[in-house]
């Protein structure tokens, strides 16, 4: 991990947060967490700054008190509903354009709130560059391998990625036998795969064919430091459930949450895990 500043984990849900603290303890680098109203942060025994959205000035003078000056986005958070009467001037002052950029996809709100800290003074880091064990190297992470068909389906699906992520929607598609079965939207790739269960017994042409693969990569362009796309023990068991060979990963892009235990659901279903390079 890179020397750096005091750094705070604005935690969503998930094992994630805490992970990041651990390795950051280890490494010597003071660490914060910062819980916001509604989320339920897992990650004990580390100091806890409790804050509002709507309170952006409180939140920036408790960090600068706390001495903060690096901050990282880790864990599931929803959008919040926000409560006008309680906005401080700072977010008024920013209100604007996080109004505007809620309007769109992730990645758009995001690439605001990333520029909001910024401006605050606060440098954004990346979960990835924090554990960089946390992504995947090129290659097969299971004993299974794909098929001719699987990889088919893979380019396919990364094809439907890129075109509905450049609108910034989603990070993730279902395909197989070359069919689009499920793309990512703002519910979720758990949510997708559930459909996908719950649809699919006879979209396959071929009963006997490919049963399908989840690929999940970046949106074009999308900033790495926040929202990257991941996948864990759930994702598997729900890929598991919707009857897919395989899960196909970008290299380096991808966060592999609870690695060990993903990795272990997964050779007990029998499905691949490859991350590519090339997509």
């Amino acid at each position: 991990m890179a020397e750096a500043g005091k750094l705070a984990i604005l935690a969503g849900g998930g094992a994630l947060p805490g992970q990041i603290a651990a390795a950051a303890e280890a490494a010597g680098r003071p660490v914060t967490l910062v819980a916001f109203a509604g989320t339920t942060v897992e990650a004990a025994g580390f100091p806890v700054i409790a804050a509002r959205i709507e309170k952006l000035g409180a939140l920036f003078a408790d960090l600068r008190a706390a001495g903060v000056t690096h901050v990282v986005m880790a864990g599931g958070m929803r959008r919040p509903a926000l409560d006008p009467a309680g906005f401080d001037d700072t977010f008024l002052a920013v209100a604007p354009r996080l109004m505007a950029a809620m309007q769109g996809g992730d990645d758009g709100l995001l690439r605001v709130v990333i520029a909001v800290f910024e401006e605050a003074g606060f440098t954004v880091e990346a979960p990835h560059d924090l554990v960089p064990a946390l992504t995947a190297a090129p290659g097969f992470l299971t004993a299974t391998a794909p098929g001719h068909a699987d990889r088919a389906d893979a380019d396919r699906a990364a094809e439907i990625v890129q075109g509905l992520g450049a609108l910034d929607i989603g990070q993730g598609a279902v395909v197989a036998q070359g069919l689009c079965l499920g793309v990512e939207t703002v519910q979720g790739t758990d949510a997708m795969l559930r459909f996908v269960a719950e649809t699919a017994r006879g979209a396959r042409p071929n009963p006997d064919g490919a049963r399908g693969v989840l690929l999940k990569m970046p949106k074009p362009g999308q900033d790495l430091r926040v929202d990257m796309p991941a996948i864990g023990p759930e994702t598997v068991r729900g890929a598991a459930a919707a009857g897919l060979a395989g899960i196909v990963l970008a290299a380096g892009r991808v966060l592999v949450l609870e690695r060990d235990e993903t990795l272990a659901a997964a050779e007990a279903a029998g499905l691949f895990v490859w991350a590519r390079d090339d997509i």
